[in-house]
């Protein structure tokens, strides 16, 4: 199976309120994009003007709100702050209430968003551990009833979800490095990564991780989504398309310069002592939509297939219109 090429929206639930964030979704399907996708954050990176609306209902109210765009979180953490059994059952009822527009997309998950509740936070090989199990928990609990199940981690007794999805709901996991990304290729529905970083990430490390996964699973390429989030500032302003970058500053810290940091108001610190230039430089900054469509098409030669587009501005209304009229086009052109 191969999966057409799509383009979406990453509704920034770090930066605006819940109905404004509604609103901008809406938006995006009027203007053509084929997705909408959502973090699941307890904190946002920043603590002056950041927001963190709770995902699953959100989704929610964005379904009832639209018609046909395809949506979903990039990405939830199953593992901690929810039981799978949890997630199975809201994504049960989103699957059942929008069959075919749902999406479970799933990571190993970070401080920032777990610890703060008292959770303890293990080292990665426990989290990735917990992802797995959490999986397969869920996908054991959509297909079947009275589930006992004895995991390492999680547990249920004679468990049922009732109102299971009307259609499968695809599970897409979220990767960064090579052991979850090759996990996506050897069971998952899609791939999620971001843009950004150092090409040699995609093409020597996470692209071979999933072909190795795709062939210890037995699969074939198109078996699996390949979905990027691209970041993107694109703006007639130069200026302005820089310092729109701002405000995702945190975006360009390392990650041993955020390892364990659990305090927006910390995470806010580090990330406005970078210079714009730094603030920038996960995102592709442009003033001319050929020359921003040149930089897209990269990505789309690598061989990524869905291509979700964070905006970093305020102005979320001036970005979708732009975007809607002179860079979709553009891109279905090709």
């Amino acid at each position: 199976m191969s999966h057409p090429i799509r383009f979406g929206y990453k509704a920034s639930a770090e930066q605006f309120a819940p109905r404004d964030l509604l609103n901008y979704s809406v938006l995006a399907e009027e203007v053509g994009f084929d997705s909408v996708f959502v973090s699941d954050h307890l904190q946002p990176w920043n603590h002056d003007g950041g927001h963190a609306p709770a995902a699953m209902p959100w989704l929610g109210a964005l379904g009832a709100s639209t018609d046909r765009i395809i949506m979903g979180t990039s990405v939830l953490t199953p593992t901690f702050r929810y039981h799978p059994g949890v997630i199975a059952q809201a994504f049960g009822t989103l699957g059942s209430l929008y069959p075919g527009r749902v999406i479970l997309g799933v990571g190993t998950g970070e401080a920032l968003n777990e610890a703060t509740l008292g959770i303890p936070w293990p080292e990665s090989p426990e989290r990735f551990a917990r992802l797995k199990e959490a999986i397969q928990l869920i996908e054991t609990l959509w297909a079947e009833d009275r589930v006992t199940f004895e995991g390492e981690y999680y547990r249920t007794v004679n468990a049922t979800i009732y109102d299971k999805p009307s259609s499968p709901v695809p599970i897409y996991i979220g990767a960064a490095g090579p052991a979850a990304t090759r996990l996506a290729g050897r069971i998952a529905d899609g791939f999620i990564t971001t843009s950004g970083k150092k090409p040699e990430l995609y093409t020597e490390t996470l692209l071979p991780a999933l072909a190795e996964g795709l062939e210890k699973g037995g699969r074939a390429p198109g078996d699996v989504d390949t979905l990027l989030e691209v970041k993107v500032s694109f703006d007639h302003d130069h200026e302005r398309a820089l310092q729109d970058t701002r405000f995702w500053a945190p975006l360009a810290l390392s990650p041993e310069e955020k390892m364990g940091v659990e305090d927006p108001v910390e995470m806010q610190r580090l990330a406005d002592a970078l210079p714009i230039e730094r603030a920038a430089s996960r995102f592709i900054v442009s003033t001319d939509p050929d020359e921003h469509v040149s930089r897209i098409r990269e990505y789309l030669d690598l061989g990524f297939r869905h291509l979700v587009f964070h905006g970093p501005g305020h102005d979320q209304e001036r970005f979708l219109k732009l975007y809607g009229d002179e860079i979709l086009p553009r891109l279905r052109a090709l």
